[in-house]
This record gives C-alpha cells, structure tokens and sequence, in this order.
C-alpha cells in the first residue's frame, strides 16, 4: 500500500507543480528536442504512475520487496484461483484510461488527416506547383508559408508571402517547413494533443501540448539554420508574422513567430546562450571550463 500511496502522490503532484518548472527552463530554448522529449515525458511519466498506482494497490503487500519469485507465486496463485473484484476493477480503470487515451489520439489523427485531404483538394484547384521554389504558390493576399504533412506532404506559399520576402528569406522558411515534414513533427503534435484532449482537466497536459508546439517550431528553426543564416530566418519570422494558417497544418508564421525572433537574435557562442543541448546543462558548462588550478603556483 505504501508503494501505492507514493506513485499517487506524486501523480497528483506532477499534475498540479510540475507544468511551471518545466515552462521556466530557460535552456529549452537551446535544445528544443530535448524539451520536447521531457514534456512528453512527464506527461507519460503520470499516466503510467497512475495506473501502476491502481495496480499496486491491488498486490499483497507481502508480495512487493520479496523479489520475483514470490510475486510470480502470487501472480500465479490469483491465476488459478480467478481475480478477485479489487483485480478487475483495478483491470478495468487501467484499461478504460488507456482506451481513452488511445482514442484521442486516433480522434486527433483521423481529423486531421481529414482536414488536410480537404486542403489537399482545394490546393489542387487553386495552387499552381513551382519546380524552383519545390512548392506550391497560392494567390492570396496575406503572406503564408505553410506545410502539409503525411505521405503525400505538400508546402505552400502565397503569392504575398514572395513579394514580402527576399530570395534568401525565401529559402530559409521553406527549408523550416520541410524540416516539420521530414520530421514527422504532425505525429509529436498529435502526441501532446492527445494527452490535453483525454485528460482536460489535468494542467501539465494542457500546458505540455502548448508548449510543444511551440518547441517543435524552434526545432524547425534551428534545422533550417543549419544551411541558411539565422538573420534570413529572423528576418522571414517578422514578414510572417501577421499570417494565420490554418489549425491541421504547420505554418512558420503566425503568433509564436515574433517569440521565437529572440533565439535567432543572441549571439551564438555567448554565455549561458550559445550552448546547445546537453552542453548548456549547468553541470556540463562548469566542467567544460576545466579543472582549477590547484594549488596556485608561486608567483
């Protein structure tokens, strides 16, 4: 029971505390993967605790610290004899959450793949493939540059969006829209989408899928930053900065382009700012700066 008690304090506790620490992490920023991986993490982390929390609860106690062999004793025992009710139940909560859970997600799939095969018409009818640019060219009168992903990915851009932007800029933004699709980053978003949608009323999840989606567009940035200059970037993230794309695509304009102007303008190779990744973990950065001098030698 006492196992039990643990894993469901800190399920409650995860659900309630955890979202403003990871939110505050400032080296997000630097390695977007890697905060991605961690919410949705966490995010798992309190889903199985809360169903190991229900299962446990359910084991003899003189089962847990006993090692294996008794537990398959017990297990082999409750076999044999048939669950009691405490077992089904405990069967039934698990399977219900995961059934819901599963659900959501496949809700969240299938509606955006709808929406998108939509779009996908529609751009048939109304866009016009450029080979140059590798994209399709829309006529409209508000400057978006977007991305639909899946098997058949298509990019888009309007005709806005390439009398805003310089030929550089161009490049740069289009490379970050097929970053998202080379990524897969739909199924990510999906992923945290999922959590928000069957659990609404826990606020890590809530919290989790806005702030993954914030990061997987950080982490088309730094991949287009890869070949082209983080000043084009920059520079394409304020032209796009007025365009709202649709919710079923991924676009790399729209709100969270101006936020995400910061990371492109620090200087890299700056303290605290140019690190990346694990390297920009406090530990690492003090031991990165080598042994100190000891003892101090005369002068």
């Amino acid at each position: 029971m006492t196992d039990a008690l643990i894993l469901a304090v800190y399920t409650v506790a995860a659900c309630a505390l955890l979202a403003r620490p990871l939110s505050a992490a400032r080296w997000a920023e630097r390695a977007p993967r890697l905060a991605i991986a961690m919410w949705l993490s966490a995010c798992a982390s309190v889903v199985g605790s809360a169903l190991l929390a229900v299962l446990t609860a359910t084991v003899p106690a003189d089962a847990v610290g006993h090692g294996l062999a008794r537990l398959f004793e017990l297990c082999t025992m409750m076999l044999a004899e048939g669950p009691g009710a405490s077992a089904w139940a405990a069967l039934g909560v698990c399977a219900i959450t995961l059934s819901r859970l599963a659900a959501s997600l496949a809700a969240v799939l299938v509606r955006a793949r709808r929406e998108r095969g939509r779009h996908a018409a529609m751009l048939a009818l109304l866009g016009r493939p450029d080979r140059a640019l590798g994209a399709i060219v829309v006529d409209y009168a508000e400057p978006l540059v977007y991305c639909l992903p899946g098997r058949a990915a298509k990019t888009v851009i309007t005709t806005a969006a390439l009398r805003s932007l310089s030929t550089s800029q161009v490049a740069a933004v289009l490379a970050h829209e097929r970053a998202h699709v080379r990524g897969r980053h739909h199924l990510v978003l999906a992923a945290g989408e999922a959590f928000a949608r069957a659990f609404p009323f826990v606020p890590l999840f809530d919290v989790a899928r806005r702030e993954v989606a914030r990061l997987i567009e950080l982490r088309a940035d730094d991949v287009a930053a890869r070949r082209h200059p983080r000043a084009q970037i920059a520079a394409a993230l304020v032209g796009l900065a007025t365009g709202r794309v649709p919710a079923f695509v991924m676009g790399a304009g729209g709100q969270s382009a101006l936020t995400r102007v910061r990371p492109h303008a620090a200087p890299r190779g700056a303290p605290g700012q140019g690190a990346s990744g694990w390297r920009a973990w406090p530990p690492w950065r003090c031991c990165s700066a080598g042994p100190p001098s000891w003892p101090p030698r005369p002068r």
